[in-house]
């Protein structure tokens, strides 16, 4: 059964976001990465479901979300 795409809120020159979007592509995962300083829209997404915590990267991996990397894909 494949697995959903893992999608990552962030920006591209954050360490945090970097390391995590890594991790999940190299444990065989498909990583959508959306830049939250590219777009308005994108940003009220990622709030939306960060319950307005604007700490990155926020990760949505099927119905779990996270905020912050700690280091586990």
């Amino acid at each position: 059964m494949p697995q959903e795409t893992v999608i990552i809120f962030g920006k591209p020159s954050c360490p945090f976001t970097r390391a995590a979007r890594k991790a999940y592509a190299d444990a065989g995962r498909d990583v959508r990465f959306i830049d939250v300083k590219a777009d308005p829209l994108d940003l009220d997404d990622m709030l939306r479901h960060s319950g307005g915590d604007r700490r990155i990267p926020v990760i949505l991996d099927g119905g779990t979300v996270s905020i912050g990397w700690g280091g586990k894909a």
